[in-house]
């Protein structure tokens, strides 16, 4: 069945297209079936399907495999650096690790295997509250109170910050000189983004990039960080993370950076609890205890700004693409508004 790359394609068209593709790749003697196949409507970088493959083996035993298709539309947001090939890299190395992560099964670049470039990875159970929702909030909330997952939660961002990432093969990634060179080096990308999106720009912006470039902190330590490490995007399962992910925008680089992420108040709504499940005093004391490695708050400051940034970045991405009829998902549109929030915020904290 013959479709065109980056095509809209139905959910009964891209089961065909999928079960043609594994009857291929796996050991069966029976035409691969696809069922509980379910477009998930979270992310906005890669299109998202979950579904079970069914099918007879060579020895005649029932076979059934959970699988999480991600495709690339072409038009979404992080299109320009969010990249599969990588993801899917990083995922097999990860492989070899603590980090609990899911499998990556096949990539395929071209679009004519699977309707448009993709990779074709585990389906780990468990579940993924929004906590920007109100019952994902109470989910979280509820989960504090009963103090394993917040644990769990520190636990998975420690062993992705004590991977080794050099005998593991991640130093594809670049590895940034001591110093200011990994600091610098992301307000860069994220410069390129916005030089990207088209978009008039803002004075605040202006002024945050120039504050971020003069105050570059200097990183003495190395590791692998995730760069959007949060609730939404890990599995729970029992109150534990079963899996980390969103394997977009990771890098080697300064371990603050993640740690910012977590104390910043972008990443919770109405609690003290960072990223809406975990006591501050609980993480700074199992984080510090477990990785060896001391919070600098003052380097997390910097970091949030450059997280203001980059948020900024986003919506300037995201509302280009809106605005330029290039992607019809009406999240987008709202996405101009977003760019004020986050600079209004930066400006708060420059002392405007």
């Amino acid at each position: 069945m013959s479709k065109k790359p980056n095509a809209e394609v139905s959910a009964d068209d891209l089961k065909i297209i999928i079960s043609n593709y594994l009857t291929k790749r796996l050991d069966a003697s029976t035409k691969i079936a696809i069922s509980d196949l379910t477009r998930i409507a979270v992310g906005w970088s890669h299109e998202t399907w979950l579904f079970d493959a069914n099918w007879q083996d060579n020895e005649g035993k029932e076979r059934c495999l959970g699988l999480c298709l991600r495709r690339d539309p072409g038009n979404a947001l992080l299109r320009e650096t969010s990249n599969l090939e990588e993801q899917f890299k990083v995922l097999k190395c990860l492989e070899q690790t603590d980090v609990q992560s899911p499998k990556a099964y096949w990539l395929e670049l071209e679009p004519e295997a699977l309707g448009a470039p993709a990779l074709i990875m585990e389906k780990v159970p468990g579940e993924c509250p929004s906590p920007w929702r109100k019952d994902g909030r109470k989910f979280y909330n509820d989960a504090a109170k009963r103090e394993v997952l917040p644990k769990s939660f520190v636990d998975a961002l420690c062993s992705i910050h004590k991977v080794d990432w050099r005998s593991c093969g991640l130093a594809f990634l670049g590895v940034p000189e001591m110093g200011k060179d990994f600091a610098l080096a992301e307000v860069a990308k994220w410069q390129g983004l916005i030089v990207a999106s088209d978009h008039p720009g803002h004075p605040i912006l202006a002024d945050l990039i120039g504050w971020l470039i003069s105050n570059a902190p200097e990183t003495e330590r190395l590791t692998l960080v995730h760069g959007a490490y949060r609730t939404g995007n890990v599995l729970i399962e029992s109150d534990r993370v079963s899996a980390v992910l969103d394997w977009e925008l990771q890098v080697i680089g300064d371990p603050m950076y993640d740690v910012a992420y977590m104390l910043t108040e972008l990443n919770r709504e109405g609690t003290d609890l960072l990223s809406n499940v975990v006591p501050r005093d609980l993480f700074f004391s199992r984080y510090e205890a477990k990785t060896g490695i001391e919070i600098d708050e003052e380097k997390c400051r910097y970091f949030q700004l450059l997280y203001a940034m980059r948020s900024a970045a986003f919506w300037m991405s995201a509302a280009g693409l809106y605005a330029q009829s290039k992607n019809t998902d009406l999240r987008l549109a709202r996405t101009e508004w977003s760019i004020t929030v986050a600079l209004e915020r930066a400006a708060q904290e420059l002392g405007y």
